[in-house]
């Protein structure tokens, strides 16, 4: 067997190990966080670069390459303690080895540790790869290695090791893609460096957005908290424009309009308020409501009166005094009576107060119902704690006076006098009963 061939079979055996390793998730900081680049795809990138760039390294001889096969037969059975095995059988004998040899042997320790999950012994190993220096290490593998200590760091969640080691492999790597920058940039973040880690996340998203590519959701995310925390609010806006283009989620409706709010931008607020409503993503009492008083506020109180009822079917709405007179107030703005009076009267039963049924006295009053407006008063009378107890009696002295129960009609007028506010009009109410009153009078005789 030649060397070409040995050199090439352990390469395809490298290159096929490396894709078990995993992405690499660091912990989140009040946001999701950034996929890590997998490892497969760094030593892709290394074995294109190795073809561009060529070291000469020692010879593999075939007696090594023969016992490193024995680790791989034991690998690809996943059978690990054999591997272990094998492994150091030969470690026992390689002060006879090259560097080239000494560096493929530690990275088959590395990789089966890894598999064992054993990740502090896969690092020393990993490292024990690297420390056989330029002249013993393939570009490929060097590259390859960098990356994977930097990731088992990550696991470990060393950050700023992973840092280290990721700096290291930006200098010799060729091709650092889009997903490297989105990888250092969550490292930067984790130790704290949030201008280092902007600039990378803001590149990666460039880089991808200029090849016609829709960027990760949490490359958009890390580089919304970083505008967030700089109280940049037009930018945070305009990331989580992308957003809701791109991976629409009712959540990203709420902070949108939440942003729009802080900008002043009142009608773009609404429309994604109601984007929100729409995907279902308010689901809280107060955030209905919200959304209810917002279409109320636009003169469409109709849409925040449906908003109420709906909340309060599905009981998401408490079905509480207040609410049901926001109800009865939203079909009222909306000219819809006969909808409003049923949730007002609803609301008045439940009040320790008689203000709603004061209310309600003056509405049937306007509808021509005075029966119901002087039921509605007495209602109102007798739970008493009403807030312009002379508006009351205006109106149970009208209702009364229709009816033509003018003697009663009076005394509630008279009751009105004592509050200055309504004295001119109740004298003029006196005045015209007792006029109608004598005029009947006339009539009888």
């Amino acid at each position: 067997m030649n060397m070409t061939t040995v050199t090439k079979g352990l390469s395809r055996f490298v290159l096929r190990t490396s894709v078990a390793l995993p992405l690499v998730l660091a912990p989140a900081v009040s946001v999701t966080v950034l996929e890590a680049v997998g490892v497969s795809a760094s030593f892709a990138q290394a074995e294109a670069q190795s073809e561009q760039k060529t070291r000469k390294v020692p010879a593999m001889r075939e007696n090594v390459f023969k016992k490193l096969g024995k680790v791989q037969e034991a690998a690809d059975a996943q059978n690990w303690p054999a591997a272990l095995a094998a492994l150091k059988e030969m470690e026992a004998g390689k002060d006879k080895y090259n560097g080239y040899e000494t560096a493929q042997m530690y990275y088959f320790y590395g990789f089966v540790y890894y598999s064992m999950e054993r990740y502090p012994q896969a690092i020393t190993y990993y490292k024990k790869v690297l420390q056989q220096g330029e002249s013993n290490l393939p570009l490929a593998l060097e590259v390859g290695t960098l990356l994977t200590v930097a990731q088992l760091y990550f696991v470990q969640e060393d950050y700023k090791q992973a840092l280290n080691y990721l700096n290291q492999w930006f200098k010799v790597a060729d091709n650092v893609t889009a997903d490297s920058y989105a990888l250092r940039a969550q490292a930067y973040h984790q130790v704290g460096n949030a201008k280092a880690a902007m600039a990378d996340i803001s590149k990666a998203i460039s880089m991808y957005e200029q090849e016609g590519k829709t960027p990760k959701e949490n490359w958009f995310q890390l580089q919304r908290y970083f505008y967030y925390e700089q109280n940049d609010y037009k930018n945070v806006a305009k990331v989580l424009e992308k957003l809701v283009k791109h991976y629409p989620k009712g959540e990203y409706y709420k902070q949108l309009a939440g942003m729009y709010g802080e900008l002043k931008r009142e009608d773009d607020m609404l429309h994604m308020m109601e984007a929100a409503y729409v995907a279902g993503a308010l689901e809280k009492e107060k955030e209905l409501l919200n959304m209810a008083y917002l279409f109320m506020g636009a003169e469409m109180p109709y849409k925040g009166a449906k908003v109420i009822d709906k909340g309060i079917d599905e009981k998401k709405i408490k079905r509480t005094s207040k609410n049901l007179e926001t109800l009865a107030q939203a079909y009222q703005m909306a000219q819809e009576l006969q909808k409003s009076i049923p949730e007002l009267e609803a609301a008045a039963s439940m009040s320790d107060k008689g203000d709603l049924y004061s209310r309600l006295a003056g509405i049937y009053l306007d509808l021509d119902k005075n029966e119901k407006a002087v039921d509605m008063g007495a209602k109102a009378l007798k739970k008493g704690d009403i807030k312009r107890p002379d508006q009351l009696y205006i109106v149970l002295g009208m209702a009364n006076a229709n009816l033509k129960k003018y003697d009663a009609s009076l005394k509630y007028f008279e009751k009105a006098l004592d509050d200055k506010r309504s004295e001119k009009f109740a004298k003029q109410w006196i005045s015209f009963v007792k006029a109608e009153q004598e005029r009947e009078k006339q009539l009888a005789m």
